[in-house]
């Protein structure tokens, strides 16, 4: 595994040193993200916040505003909040045990041992998708991996395996060798150094494992967004609830169970009461936005409001106004960004 690994790794900036900063930057990035995709937000987070310190010290709509477009922002906030905690307890060092690591903001069992082991040599099993897809064929595991028992069987493999004197060179090979050559799908079996030992290419079952129950099936919400312009501003509000885009802002937003048309929603009381003082200049084709446990159907809607609309701001809750530059500047979830970039 490591004779492959050295032959075949991608030359990749994290991997030039031990620095558990960019370590962990870039296991947090690349969690539920591709490498492709989560290499230009490395190089933008280390430029824009060289060390853990910079990080700690910025505004946290900063932060989401650089993350923008990656998704699952709980990942923003979390580094956020790691990075604080770091500076606050830590004096800007990371802990080098995986039980201390564990314990910070957003770091699980994933990352915590990703550290451990790539920064400070320890002797942990890192065990993401790609690890499961290698243990499994290899020794032919066809229990569910989304049983938590099945992991712990996983685990234990790559811990047996582990090297006590490179340990992070094992972890880096093995994570390497399941994202190039042991793939999803289509694997390449005929030059595998584990040709004739693989109980998955043996038994043929190479795209059978690992095996996972059905997923549950996806929720489908839809979004009405009004662009409601007064005065060259757009009426916005920053999301607070516990749901998706957490912290990011957005539009007036009408969420119906079920679509609808512009006539069957439930608009604004002052849209209600002063149907003269408004008018819709734009409709938007219906967009479909995915996300990990649902789907987004939205529509957007241009609304103009004439210029005897006098705006009270306890009329529209939690929404104040923004000019277009100061939008520019918000961070939104990347569905916003686009619509209204264009």
């Amino acid at each position: 595994m490591i004779r492959w690994y050295n032959q075949n790794k991608r030359d990749l900036p994290w991997r030039k040193n031990r620095d558990p900063y960019e370590i962990w930057l870039a296991e947090v990035i690349l969690q539920q993200t591709r490498v492709d995709q989560g290499l230009p937000y490395f190089f933008h987070f280390k430029e824009k916040y060289p060390t853990v310190n910079h990080l700690a010290k910025a505004p946290i709509d900063d932060v989401l505003r650089c993350w923008q477009g990656l998704g699952y922002y709980s990942r923003a906030r979390n580094l956020h909040k790691c990075a604080k905690t770091i500076v606050d307890k830590y004096n800007g060092k990371f802990p080098s045990e995986r039980e201390d690591l564990i314990r910070l903001p957003g770091i699980g069992p994933y990352t915590s041992a990703a550290i451990a082991s790539f920064s400070f040599g320890k002797k942990e099993a890192v065990v993401d998708g790609n690890v499961i897809r290698v243990v499994t064929r290899l020794y032919g595991i066809e229990d569910d991996i989304s049983e938590k028992k099945t992991l712990n069987q996983i685990k234990i493999i790559v811990d047996d395996l582990i090297p006590k004197s490179i340990p992070g060179l094992f972890n880096q090979a093995i994570m390497e060798f399941g994202a190039l050559h042991c793939t999803p799908k289509k694997p390449s079996c005929h030059i595998c150094g584990f040709l004739g030992i693989c109980e998955a290419q043996i038994k043929g079952k190479q795209e059978k494992l690992p095996y996972k129950s059905r997923k549950t099936k996806k929720r489908i919400r839809y979004f009405n967004y009004f662009l409601i312009k007064i005065n060259d501003k757009y009426l916005l509000r920053k999301r607070e609830e516990r749901d998706i885009w957490n912290g990011l802002f957005e539009f007036f937003l009408i969420e119906t169970k079920t679509d609808m048309s512009f006539d069957q929603l439930q608009l604004p009381d002052k849209m209600i009461l002063y149907p003269q003082e408004w008018k819709i200049l734009e409709e938007s084709k219906t967009y479909k936005h995915l996300l990990s446990h649902q789907t987004i159907m939205c529509r957007f809607y241009k609304i103009h409001m004439s210029k005897e609309f006098e705006f009270d701001s306890k009329e529209w809750e939690e929404y104040k106004l923004y000019s277009k530059e100061e939008i520019d500047s918000l961070p939104k979830s990347i569905l916003i960004d686009r619509y209204f970039g264009e």
